[in-house]
């Protein structure tokens, strides 16, 4: 046996086929956590964990973070740094996000049909940018405001990735019923290439509005958002009260939200103004009205069917008939039922766009017990509930915001609302710096998180969905195209926690 063409496999087969550099920085990482543990200790090791883990999300597109970050996992759970009863204790809390990733999205797939003939009537018929990218963000709002962010998100990456597959497979001269990749440019033709460039810039630009807009509309009800629906509980809050308790500040924030929206675009800034090719759009005109000519009988039958389901859908997530998860379920039985999907292959593809996130979610939720186990946010916390009055709830806003871009969301309101519980039973504040401080971490939470895709779990998704590197839409460019909404959206948010609550 040759040893060293051995040693060089097991070299190359580590982490497949990412880079050297990034390999290697990942063998770096595992190699220094166990001396920084024993000359600084649990607590500093703990940040420099959680730091490389950020990291791994941030290359996302050079390997996918469920391999570097699990082999992070692994590694603090053996250091002792988490215990396994306490990384399923916080993916046992999480299970309703879990389930809903492994039904809810798969659900949405089985109305791609559906979507891709509204939206792409929409994205023909609607010749101005501006208009488009308000249409997407306020849709997205609104959706997101009665249903869950990541469900929203589902549908927005079934429409972009259904839009973009038309048009790869027209610059790839390939027909319709050859089966075709559309994450290969190889075959695309070289007049089509700066086209193409144009549309995934077109796209990054479409998705993120559309992402920011669930981030609008989530922070405005119970239900928008998992931590919101914890946060309702402890304060015993209907529907109603915590819509009308949050308005001081979240309508502000959503006009601001949506003026960003409009100025980004008009002036073309950070990335944003981005135009949809007269060739592409002819090329999903042609296909549209294609797809409206061939549809025959079975095809608009399955188009009501889609149709009436999305209705139900609406109706059981605005009602809570029960767990999102299950209700998405419930969609895949009614669609595959109705529609003719009968084979385990067809209902397997519907799985293949989740199940990864599901996966790179728990290892998410590994690194959360770290947090909680080793007290990271401790000192922050602390310095807050040192505070008073208005100061105080200015603090709870910022320190909320910024450990919400560096983690969870949900695991940040968890942690606060707990506290702000406490010093309020313990009668450290009264009842109405109790119910504002609750607003101010609700609203902390949802809206400076949008900063990082780490800081919600819907922009995570997005980050780490096939449809990311489809139109090149990294970690990095994530961040760029969220800071003009970042900075607009935290600001007034900060000033309506200053004078208006």
């Amino acid at each position: 046996m040759n040893m060293s063409k051995l040693t060089a496999a097991f070299a190359n087969n580590f982490l497949g086929h990412a880079p050297l550099w990034y390999s290697t920085t990942i063998i770096t990482f595992l190699v220094i956590n166990p001396i920084v543990l024993y000359v600084a200790g649990p607590f500093v090791a703990g940040w420099f964990l959680m730091i490389q883990f950020i990291f791994t999300l941030a290359m996302a597109l050079k390997c996918y973070p469920l391999q570097p970050g699990g082999l992070l996992a692994l590694q603090s759970i053996i250091l002792g740094l988490a215990s396994p009863e306490k990384v399923y204790e916080e993916i046992l809390i999480n299970f309703p996000v879990i389930l809903l990733l492994m039904f809810m999205v798969a659900g949405i797939y089985f109305m791609k049909e559906l979507l891709l003939f509204i939206f792409s009537n929409l994205i023909v018929k609607i010749h101005s940018k501006i208009k488009l990218s308000l249409m997407f963000s306020i849709s997205a709002a609104f959706l997101s405001a009665f249903l869950d962010a990541l469900t929203v998100t589902a549908v927005i990456i079934s429409v972009v990735v259904g839009f973009y597959g038309v048009y790869h497979r027209f610059a790839s001269a390939k027909d319709s019923i050859v089966d075709h990749d559309h994450t290969n440019d190889a075959s695309v033709n070289e007049q089509h290439r700066k086209d193409l460039t144009e549309f995934r810039s077109f796209l990054r630009n479409i998705v993120m509005h559309g992402a920011v807009g669930t981030a609008l509309g989530g922070v405005t009800t119970l239900v928008g958002e998992p931590q919101n629906l914890l946060i309702a509980h402890t304060m015993s809050w209907h529907f109603g009260e915590f819509f009308l308790r949050m308005a001081p500040v979240t309508m502000p924030v959503l006009a601001v939200g949506l003026l960003t929206c409009v100025l980004v675009e008009k002036l073309a800034l950070f990335g944003y103004g981005a135009k949809l090719p007269d060739s592409v759009r002819a090329v999903l005109e042609n296909h549209s009205n294609h797809e409206a000519d061939s549809r025959d009988e079975r095809g608009k039958a399955r188009i009501i069917t889609q149709a009436v389901v999305g209705v139900v859908l609406i109706m059981a997530l605005a009602f809570h008939v029960a767990e999102i998860g299950l209700i998405g379920l419930t969609v895949i039985i009614l669609l595959t039922a109705l529609n003719g999907v009968i084979s385990e292959h067809q209902i397997g593809k519907a799985f293949e766009e989740a199940l990864p996130f599901t996966a790179l979610l728990c290892v998410f939720f590994s690194i959360v017990a770290v947090i909680h186990e080793q007290h990271l946010f401790q000192p922050v916390i602390n310095w807050t509930l040192s505070m008073t009055g208005s100061t105080q709830l200015v603090a709870f806003f910022v320190a909320n915001g910024l450990l919400s871009a560096i983690s969870d969301n949900v695991f940040v309101a968890t942690i606060y609302i707990s506290e702000a519980q406490k010093a309020f039973e313990a009668g450290v504040i009264t009842q109405e710096q109790y119910n504002l401080t609750a607003v101010a971490i609700n609203t902390g939470t949802n809206i400076p998180s949008i900063a990082t895709p780490n800081g919600q779990a819907a922009f995570l998704f997005l980050l780490t969905s096939a449809m990311s590197s489809l139109i090149r839409l990294s970690y990095i460019e994530m961040v760029i195209l969220a800071a003009p909404y970042t900075i607009t959206m935290s600001l007034m948010g900060l000033l309506a926690v200053i004078f208006l609550l």
